[in-house]
């Protein structure tokens, strides 16, 4: 029998108990199946479950260790994805109504490197509609409904992987994928209080996802530690001929992984202003020199949203062009700002010449550091219009009870060094119990989920 506090359990205990064989891959699947169906909806997590994929996975999983073979941290550990991550014979709805039928035949190139790993998929996960973009509202913003964090179910999840973060804070998933263009792994982390990792732009391949903006969109993972997403990123990362924008740097993302005996940071002066900011910084001064800098003086959101505007028109011209925008939940929320004919050639240009030199500014800023520590969102268009790699890690809650977040950014390819640091850092910290949610009104009524499960699997 799986207990409410496994579910709980980060991927690298997760894992611990299938070798120790205290649970099996399809008690787990059919705990996190049975909890999605119970608990998903009052979040508005979920979209699809993949029950009898999952199922077959999970046994396949039991078998094949049974027998001697592990395929690794992941062998056997159910997840869940983003909503826009397509999956053969179930819908990939891209979270919006004129998409809610739509089916690919074939599987993205992450579903098949955790399909090799052994990974069980057992969800596909609620998302702002078309991946939000600039300006949405979060109350109005997809079919399934206005995700909610399970800390607070009067407050947003964040988006737009609005499902993997409530679904993975809240035990439904042993982990989630989602996806950045413009902070969508990092808002729903914070807000969640996961540890969400953003890849350096092309070091995981986006084939088989939706498209919102190809030169800055990115597929991470969401879990509930940093080393969680260290297991996750390495089974996923690394070059694809299927993504001619993938990159084959997974050497150097290992190279540059190893942390010196006293990290130097940066931060900004202006991030001294937020309390649990400072509190974070005592801890970090444990550890690590820290130094204040001044980011270059240049146009960083105006460049991010003029290059996502312009490429969000362009994959979603047959959206506008044939009326059907009115079909979404929120047309002007949603595909208002990627009016194309908003943006000029001339402008797009311009933004790319500007992303040169925001690219190569920032870089000379980090290359004395190992990172910039910042609070949760911090420069996030001028991150991401870089391509630069981030780890959002929890720390602490603010007076709603939401969770606050600590957020790490560093030079193209140094994914793992900051994997690193957020795993020092939360080595030191204790700011997230994720079993707390077990005594809250969300798990009222629960408490015969394991029973239930139990009666299910005998039953099969």
């Amino acid at each position: 029998m799986v207990s409410e506090e496994t579910l709980f359990d980060t991927v690298p205990e997760l894992g611990d108990h299938l070798r120790a064989g205290r649970v099996t891959s399809e008690e787990l699947t059919r705990a996190y199946l049975d909890r999605l169906e119970r608990v998903g909806p009052k979040l508005n997590a979920v979209v699809t479950l993949t029950r009898d994929r999952a199922l077959e996975a999970a046994k396949r999983a039991d078998e094949e260790l049974r027998n001697g073979t592990d395929r690794g941290p992941l062998h056997g550990i159910p997840y869940g994805v983003k909503d826009l991550i397509a999956v053969d014979g179930y819908e990939t709805t891209w979270g919006a109504a004129p998409y809610r039928d739509q089916e690919f035949d074939y599987d993205a190139t992450i579903i098949e490197r955790f399909d090799e790993a052994g990974a069980v998929l057992v969800a596909k996960l609620a998302m702002v509609e078309l991946a939000g973009g600039m300006g949405y509202s979060p109350d109005a913003m997809t079919f399934t409904g206005t995700g909610y964090t399970p800390w607070n179910t009067d407050v947003w999840s964040g988006g737009s992987s609005s499902g993997p973060g409530s679904a993975t804070a809240a035990g439904l998933v042993g982990f989630s994928i989602g996806s950045e263009t413009w902070g969508s792994i990092f808002s729903p982390s914070g807000n969640c209080g996961l540890s969400g990792l953003r890849p350096t732009y092309g070091v995981v391949s986006r084939y088989g996802a939706m498209a919102l903006s190809y030169t800055m969109d990115k597929l991470g993972p969401m879990c509930r530690s940093a080393e969680g997403c260290r297991l996750v990123f390495e089974t996923i990362a690394g070059p694809d001929p299927k993504d001619h924008t993938s990159v084959d740097k997974m050497e150097t993302i290992h190279e540059l992984a190893a942390l010196p005996d006293t990290p130097k940071l940066a931060t900004l002066e202006s991030a001294l202003d937020d309390e649990q900011f400072q509190r974070s910084m005592e801890t970090l001064e444990e550890f690590a020199e820290i130094e204040t800098v001044e980011l270059p003086d240049l146009p960083y959101e105006e460049t991010a949203s003029t290059v996502l505007f312009a490429e969000a028109g362009s994959v979603f011209d047959d959206l506008i062009e044939s009326g059907r925008v009115q079909e979404l939940t929120s047309p002007q929320g949603s595909i208002g700002g990627y009016a194309y004919d908003t943006i000029l050639a001339k402008d797009y240009v311009t933004a790319n010449r500007v992303r040169r030199l925001v690219q190569k500014r920032l870089d000379e800023t980090l290359a004395p550091y190992d990172a910039m520590v910042l609070p949760n969102r911090s420069i996030g268009g001028a991150a991401n219009v870089a391509g630069l790699p981030g780890i959002s890690i929890p720390n602490g809650f603010d007076d709603e009870g939401v969770p606050t977040a600590l957020i790490f950014t560093g030079r193209a390819f140094a994914d793992l060094k900051l994997v690193e640091l957020a795993k020092e850092y939360q080595s030191r910290t204790d700011h997230v119990d994720y079993t707390d949610l077990l005594d809250t009104p969300l798990f009222e009524g629960e408490s015969d989920s394991e029973s239930e499960t139990e009666a299910a699997t005998a039953s099969d």
